[in-house]
């Protein structure tokens, strides 16, 4: 084999070393919390702990590039629901992006206080609220729901798939489907007001300082 030949080689095993470490630690987290050794998380993708070393000098720097995998997963998902027809688009995000929790609950806590994917997580909500408008020119949405409404729901599900964990990964399901028939177009006026963009910013400000 020749070098170059044999350095492809290597790299590849890397590259798969690498993605078995992240889905370990997904599994691992999720089941666990982040308090578990990064030991088990190397026996469970069956590799020594020098090759997790190797990938990820710390344990810090595996959590954030599981966030970061995260949020990727969110930006690929509201992409693709830019193209969705009526104005479903949203509708499929919100249950997408429930699902992608409810696998990745380990890392939930670092979704909001990781500066590294500050700029992913920016251009999921911009997504988002589009997604929103588009729902509502459809007549899918109620006219009055507003951008922290959706801010809302995502931290309501949130709560709910960490408080299932370990019960159920389907839980989420349930209370989602709830707030989007909450969304429908209806004759009821809210007699609430929504959070405006000051509250947002402040809640936001705490989550990543926790």
């Amino acid at each position: 084999m020749s070098i170059q030949a044999s350095n492809k080689v290597l790299r590849r095993d890397a590259a798969k070393n690498r993605q078995r470490l992240l889905d370990a630690a997904a599994t691992v987290f999720s089941a666990r919390g982040l308090d578990v050794g990064v030991d088990e998380i190397a026996r469970v993708a069956g590799v020594g702990i020098g090759t997790l070393y190797r990938r990820f000098p710390t344990k810090d720097a595996l959590v954030s590039e599981l966030v970061r995998q995260v949020f990727d997963d969110f930006l690929a998902l509201a992409q693709e629901g830019l193209s969705a027809p009526n104005g479903e688009g949203l509708e499929q995000v919100l249950y997408g992006t429930g699902a992608i929790l409810a696998t990745n609950r380990g890392c939930m806590s670092r979704m909001w206080n990781d500066d590294e994917t500050a700029v992913l997580r920016d251009e999921y909500r911009r997504i988002l609220f589009e997604l929103l408008a588009r729902a509502k020119q459809h007549g899918r949405i109620r006219e009055d729901a507003t951008d922290s409404d959706l801010d809302l729901i995502f931290w309501s599900v949130r709560g709910v798939v960490a408080t299932t964990r370990g019960v159920t990964d389907t839980g989420w399901r349930r209370i989602m489907a709830v707030m989007i028939a909450g969304l429908r177009p209806g004759a009821e006026k809210l007699d609430t007001n929504p959070m405006n963009a000051q509250h947002v910013a402040q809640i936001m400000d705490h989550l990543r300082t926790r």
